[in-house]
């Protein structure tokens, strides 16, 4: 009878260790499906504002940098056009000098020419009326 007696009391030792751990392993927090999908939407949403406010200060960023060449682009051309402005019209004060000159020269010349010219042809008339004569 001692022999049953200790295979009752194992088993018994078993069953109660078999439903201690059962009870253990139950007793941890197990959320329903319910809660797991109310803490996923709040974290998903947490995560998406969070996100929206990084790429809104991202994007304000960029605009800034953005506008910040944009001014500097423009302002360079400005200095550009000036520069470009400066040099035509000093490249026209020096052809309109130039041409003044040449035309001097030209008209000089003319009148040598012309006068060359007018000598020239007293000569000729004065030999024409000599032998007219």
């Amino acid at each position: 009878m001692k022999m049953k007696w200790a295979v009752m009391v194992v088993f018994a030792l078993i069953s109660a260790t078999a439903f201690a751990i059962g009870q253990d392993a139950s007793s941890t927090e197990k959320k329903s499906t319910g809660t797991e999908m109310k803490d996923a939407a709040k974290t998903a949403g947490k995560d998406t504002k969070n996100g929206a406010k990084t790429a809104g200060k991202d994007t304000k960023m960029a605009a800034k940098k953005t506008g910040h060449a944009t001014k500097t682009a423009s302002k360079d051309a400005a200095k550009d056009t000036k520069v470009a402005a400066k040099d035509t019209e000093k490249g026209a004060k020096t052809v309109g000098k130039d041409t003044e000159k040449g035309a001097k020269t030209a008209g000089k010349d003319t009148k040598k020419a012309a006068d060359k010219t007018g000598s020239a042809m007293k000569k000729g008339a004065d030999k024409t009326v000599d032998a007219v004569k």
